[in-house]
């Protein structure tokens, strides 16, 4: 009796992305999402594309510029969108004087018709909203664009604080390196975790994050309504290691000391000198809780040149020290206080826990 003859297991479906960009498009998000496939579509450091592959489609064959100026060409027109598992519009600039071509529209509204799976990366979620495709849909953005995503289509569910959010046959990104951990979780999905994990260390990423990661620290600044103390926030937030006295940042907006802290204190109910410390500690404590970097350098990069004074100004806005907080577990009701903290930062004051957008 001959042995049976040992059953080969067939390798899975590859991956198939088609990939639309609009005028002025982010670079980083196009080239993270495109490189996170090409790596895990073959062994070491080839780019045959065997398990997965990816179209650049335009209506023509003329170059598209990113936001940056680099310019890409297209690989092939609009393709019968059931030939591909997704289909991702990848946005760019925000306010860009050309809006995307009709035929984009056309296009993507085609390929809703098919039932085919749609993603926005960065801006591309307002293309997909846009276009009239995301209604009843969870849209997640960057909280850079937060705002501007409520202002225009208000009607709609908007998270600003995930990397991407999978609600159905639609898929949202924030962006930036988000547009890796994104194209992550689709390998992973289609071709198992060895090939999704491959990119990340290629690419010297930190590991992949998944559906429940959020993003990283969001500064306060854009939700204030007075653009003078928006402007100020924000020079303290670029600001944080080498803190700047006041009056210069009085200085920098035309105005006295005194008339920056009546802004502040109308609009934010604060001292712009406390307001400062409380951002450079809510920045201390999101490097305790995500990098694993000693306290005293945390404090430094915080602005502190005394890791003694840090310790005690830390404690005294947390109820922990540094040390402590590093182990959120074990905080048990010294957690109280970060949300105390959080609502202090908050500029609604009307604050009843965490800052969530």
């Amino acid at each position: 009796m001959q042995p049976k003859a040992a059953t080969r297991r067939k390798d899975p479906k590859p991956l198939s992305v088609g990939i639309l960009l609009a005028n002025d498009f982010t670079l980083s998000a196009f080239s993270l999402f495109v490189d996170t496939l090409r790596l895990a579509a073959d062994e070491s450091d080839f780019s045959r594309p065997i398990h997965c592959r990816w179209t650049i489609m335009a209506e023509s064959a003329a170059p598209i510029r990113s936001s940056s100026g680099v310019q890409l060409l297209p690989g092939s027109p609009f393709l019968d969108p059931a030939q591909f598992d997704y289909i991702a519009m990848i946005g760019g600039i925000l306010h860009n004087s050309q809006p995307a071509n009709p035929a984009l529209y056309a296009y993507l509204r085609r390929a809703a018709e098919a039932d085919a799976k749609l993603i926005g990366i960065c801006t591309g979620s307002f293309i997909l909203c846009r276009a009239g495709l995301m209604e009843g849909r969870r849209v997640c953005v960057s909280w850079l664009h937060y705002q501007d995503f409520r202002a225009e289509f208000p009607d709609h569910e908007v998270i600003g604080d995930r990397l991407f959010e999978i609600d159905g046959n639609r898929i949202t990104c924030a962006g930036g390196a988000g547009a890796a951990d994104l194209a992550a979780a689709l390998v992973e999905r289609h071709l198992g975790s060895r090939l999704a994990q491959k990119p990340h260390q290629v690419l010297l990423l930190t590991q992949t994050r998944g559906l429940n990661a959020v993003q990283p620290h969001p500064p306060i600044a854009h939700d204030v309504p007075d653009g003078q103390v928006r402007r100020a926030l924000l020079m303290m937030e670029q600001n944080l290691a080498t803190p700047l006295p006041v009056a210069l940042i009085a200085e920098r907006l035309d105005l006295s000391t005194r008339q920056l802290e009546r802004r502040f204190d109308a609009a934010l109910g604060k001292r712009p000198s406390d307001l400062y410390r409380l951002l450079r500690l809510r920045y201390a404590r999101w490097l305790l809780e995500t990098t694993t970097r000693s306290v005293t350098d945390i404090a430094i990069d915080a602005g502190f040149s005394d890791c003694a004074h840090f310790s005690r100004q830390f404690k005294s806005v947390h109820g922990m020290s540094p040390s402590r907080a590093r182990r959120p577990a074990e905080a048990g009701p010294d957690e109280a206080a970060w949300d105390g903290a959080a609502c202090m930062l908050a500029p609604v004051l009307e604050c009843a826990g965490p800052r969530t957008y």
